[in-house]
């Protein structure tokens, strides 16, 4: 058993549940506490099938770092990359090419601190502490590896349902395009109360007891998410039905639905 007292910083507070533990959880990880788990629980309680959701919307992740890596992008920047699992951006994107160049991004200490040690030998890729509403800092923080007048690939998966309405996701994201160079891509997915909106209402009433409350939106809401980008097929569908390479990546369950996905290239004109 791994000792807590070499992975866990001396500002974390093991009380309060954070979305990057309770996610590590429900994908089988380690790097949790008590209150992760007891919330993770109650999650999957008034969201049922939460671990196949945890799952499909890691292997849309997959899907679209290989995708992105196939259209010649060689520098990721993964915001709200959470804490580290198997088959990692750095790790897809390198085994395509050893030079691609990966930043991720985490408010959550313990998220920081274990991607650290990962990465400790890795040239190539590393990790920043930041919030994703930190635009320029985080634009700042990440030039030291990646160089925007290249494209990129800007990856914000499962993290916008983060930001509440009055912070305007949006508007954060207009600013990120900005930054972004020519045959830019951006990654995205969301979860929507389309789908069984009273399961989804009881999910995000648990959340409010943790750090990070999530905020569902519309199938429309999201598409928003993808202005001055165009869409590559197959367009916003559910995680399951993005470019599935096989069995693994699907489920026949309502689950299958509960969050929104998309990959679009930066328009030009």
């Amino acid at each position: 058993m791994v000792e807590p007292q070499t992975w866990i910083p001396d500002d974390v507070d093991t009380a309060k549940p954070s979305s990057a533990r309770i996610y590590d959880y429900l994908l089988g990880g380690g790097h949790n506490f008590e209150a992760d788990r007891e919330i993770a629980e109650r999650f999957d309680q008034a969201l049922p099938g939460s671990r196949d959701i945890a799952r499909l919307n890691r292997a849309f992740l997959r899907r679209a770092v290989v995708h992105l890596a196939e259209q010649g992008i060689r520098q990721f920047l993964d915001i709200g990359s959470g804490i580290p699992t198997v088959g990692n951006v750095h790790q897809i994107a390198q085994n395509t090419d050893p030079a691609a160049r990966v930043v991720y991004v985490d408010r959550d200490p313990i998220a920081v601190s274990h991607s650290e040690m990962l990465l400790g030998n890795n040239d190539n890729a590393t990790i920043v502490r930041g919030d994703l509403r930190d635009v320029e800092g985080i634009l700042d923080r990440t030039r030291r590896m990646l160089d925007f007048q290249q494209p990129v690939g800007l990856l914000m998966v499962g993290v916008l349902h983060f930001v509440p309405p009055d912070e305007d996701p949006a508007a954060l994201l207009a600013r990120y395009r900005t930054a972004l160079a020519p045959g830019s891509h951006l990654a995205l997915s969301h979860f929507t109360a389309d789908s069984r909106p009273a399961e989804m209402a009881a999910m995000v009433e648990v959340m409010k007891r943790s750090a990070d409350p999530i905020h569902p939106r519309t199938r429309a809401e999201f598409v928003t998410f993808f202005d001055g980008f165009d869409l590559v097929d197959p367009g916003v569908v559910a995680t399951a039905d993005w470019r599935p390479a096989g069995p693994s990546d699907s489920t026949e369950g309502p689950e299958r639905d509960q969050i929104l996905a998309g990959v679009g290239r930066l328009r030009t004109s």
